[in-house]
């Protein structure tokens, strides 16, 4: 067979068989795989660690907010249109309950003493702490000593408290006692017995246990403080005085609107250092009670009244609500 017939036979070969395969084919890229075959995965991972997992994480501390909070909210406003006691329901009853506290005299006197609460303790706790926080925001150890012994009050119990006052205030205890050693008084001053003696006695641990609560946020505020304005103010001849006036207390103005806010509203709702002092009496007759103290003898106990306790705590809400949007209103008239 000549040359010219073998080519044709090899010719003929190959167009039967088709295309000749390479000998290493080539691998396959990413970039051909359907995008949806990878992105689809991707998105639902994506899902689920960015949108669905954050919830997850919040959830227990939602549903324990919602039980305890909005759940108990939303049954104080029913129970307070209820003549409903601790072992029975009780009925609707609309205003009734309100009716009956206008006239109840233990009423006006809680009132009366948790607005003087108000009046005496918050000035205190809003100047007080900003003069201390001025005093101790250094770095040397010293005042770093100072600043942990005003706070150390704050993380104490409210038991470990009432005892060391009660054992200092008592007629026998440690103030009497200094007292009539100094040859000031005669004879003991009825601190824990004598009805205003009480209140304001109260009103003293008050503050002194909410000075290091305040202290910490004004050393914060402070912080925050332009140094330069101090230097400047120096250069000028001005004194330590002058410059908290006109310097510090502008400064931290908004920080002082937070702590009057604050204070007012624990102030109303006073209710540890009466209790704890009075051991539980409410001082001589009752007169020492306050808004806090009285919805707790109402609400609890066997004979206890939560429809009339619930019509007591939608007041001191009522109340307290009032104050802070009266703040609020005094806030924007400064600033403006």
């Amino acid at each position: 067979m000549s040359d010219m017939e073998n080519a044709m036979v090899r010719s003929e070969a190959s167009a039967t068989a088709g295309p000749a395969l390479p000998d290493v084919l080539p691998a396959v890229a990413p970039d051909s795989v359907p995008d949806h075959e990878l992105i689809e995965p991707r998105k639902a991972h994506r899902s689920f660690s960015t949108v669905i997992a954050p919830y997850l994480f919040v959830l227990p501390a939602f549903l324990i907010v919602f039980v305890f909070v909005v759940v108990a909210a939303l049954n104080t406003f029913r129970l307070a249109f209820t003549n409903s006691t601790l072992l029975r329901p009780g009925k609707f009853v609309a205003f009734d309950n309100f009716a009956a506290i206008i006239h109840d005299d233990y009423f006006w006197t809680a009132m009366l003493n948790s607005s003087l609460y108000v009046v005496c303790v918050v000035p205190f706790m809003v100047i007080l702490p900003l003069v201390l926080a001025n005093l101790v925001r250094g770095n040397s150890r010293i005042m770093g000593f100072f600043r942990t012994s005003f706070y150390t009050p704050v993380v104490m119990s409210a038991v470990v408290v009432g005892m060391i006052w009660t054992n200092l205030l008592d007629s026998k205890g440690l103030v009497n006692s200094l007292l009539q050693t100094m040859h000031v008084i005669a004879k003991p001053i009825p601190f824990l017995t004598d009805r205003w003696l009480i209140l304001f006695s109260a009103m003293f641990v008050t503050i002194w246990l909410g000075l290091g609560y305040y202290m910490v946020i004004y050393l914060t505020a402070l912080a925050n403080i332009d140094k330069s304005l101090y230097e400047a103010a120096q250069l000028d001849g001005a004194g330590p005085a002058r410059q908290f006036i006109y310097i510090t207390m502008p400064g931290v103005r908004s920080t002082m609107m937070l702590i009057m806010m604050l204070s007012t509203i624990a102030a109303f709702r006073v209710f540890n250092e009466i209790y704890v002092l009075t051991n539980g009496t409410a001082g001589p007759g009752g007169e020492d009670i306050t808004m806090s103290m009285l919805i707790q003898q109402q609400g609890t106990g066997i004979q206890a009244r939560t429809g009339y306790a619930s019509a007591l705590s939608l007041i001191v809400l009522a109340v307290v609500g009032t104050l802070l949007v009266v703040q609020q209103l005094v806030q924007k008239r400064g600033e403006d």
